[in-house]
């Protein structure tokens, strides 16, 4: 039996007369395709472009506090060709206006007219092409001359820890940003505000980055930071601390029983242990005005400050047995 090689096999089906009659048919479905899209492409249609837009030629003293639109949409009519040409080979370059044509030195203030967007955008065009409308009716900016101040971030919006949690702290970063704008704007300005921001059910630290809100006339830097949260879990506590007596008579002197009481309180797991530390940041009062005039058998004692870090406290008891002395000389 004669040996024949793949290839050969192959070529022999691929040209058979049945084959042959199917690529005669592959053939004349391209050729029909390409006459179906020369044909559409030949009719006039209508498509929307973006085109970016920037200023230039911006003196170094300039800061632009608020910046003209990036891009500009427009529409234009033309034939499927020439539609085709604008993004197959990009005709369309970045539309740039020079600074000092536009800008009003005496206000801040700097406006381009449309007729001015629009005449940029034609000088572009192919000759054929039409153009249709500009989504944009002018471009308007406003600079300084680096009058500038540093100001503290502001967190806008709630943050709220999980069930047992509470926050321990927030670190931004940057803290303080620096403000471009007038004289008279900055002056009005105590802080910056981010983006609104809510998180609720905070269990575990979490950074995000979020940007500041936008001001017209305003320009930070940077115009976003960074915010951290730490949580922390809440763990409840106790700690003895001593009575202090107040508005005693000259002369006196206060003996309770006992001298110190208990107080629970409710604080991060974290912080704890630096809390028991300072027993006499719990002040636990007993105002004579309060126990002393009545001759009450009983003393009352208030909490009348506790550490910043401690979110709830209370006093195992609010009444004790007391003896008024006088002082020994």
């Amino acid at each position: 039996m004669e040996y024949r090689h793949p290839l050969t096999t192959v070529r022999d089906f691929v040209f058979s007369i049945v084959n042959k009659e199917f690529l005669i048919f592959l053939f004349f479905l391209a050729l029909s395709g390409i006459f179906w899209l020369m044909m559409t492409l030949n009719g006039t249609y209508e498509k929307e472009y973006s085109v970016a837009m920037c200023l230039s030629a911006t003196p170094d003293n300039v800061v632009i506090t608020d910046d003209i639109p990036d891009t500009v949409r427009f529409t234009i009519r033309d034939k499927g060709f020439m539609l085709v040409s604008y993004i197959s080979n990009p005709k369309l370059k970045p539309l740039t206006f020079n600074f000092k044509n536009y800008a009003n030195k005496n206000t801040g203030k700097g406006h381009i007219p449309a007729t001015d967007i629009q005449k940029a955008i034609r000088q572009q065009l192919f000759a054929s092409s039409t153009l249709l409308s500009v989504k944009a009716d002018a471009a308007n900016f406003t600079f300084n001359y680096g009058e500038r101040r540093q100001l503290p971030v502001n967190i806008d919006g709630t943050i709220k820890p999980g069930l047992s949690y509470y926050i321990a702290r927030i670190n931004i970063s940057p803290a303080n940003v620096t403000v471009y704008a007038k004289k008279e704007k900055l002056d009005s300005l105590k802080y910056i505000d981010t983006e609104l921001l809510n998180i609720e059910n905070v269990q575990d630290t979490v950074t995000r980055e979020v940007k500041l809100q936008k001001i017209h006339g305003v320009k930070t830097v940077p115009d976003k930071v960074s915010i951290v949260i730490y949580p922390d879990v809440l763990t409840e506590e106790s700690i003895e601390a001593t009575i202090k007596a107040v508005n005693m008579p000259e002369g006196t002197v206060l003996r309770t029983f006992p001298q110190r009481i208990k107080v629970h309180f409710t604080a991060g797991a974290s912080m704890v242990r630096e809390i028991k530390k300072h027993p006499e940041a719990f002040i636990i009062v007993a105002d004579y005005n309060e126990f002393g005039l009545g001759h009450t058998e009983k003393c009352k004692i208030e909490l009348h400050g506790k550490p910043k870090n401690v979110h709830s406290a209370r006093l195992e008891m609010d009444h004790v047995d007391y003896l008024i002395e006088k002082k020994s000389e």
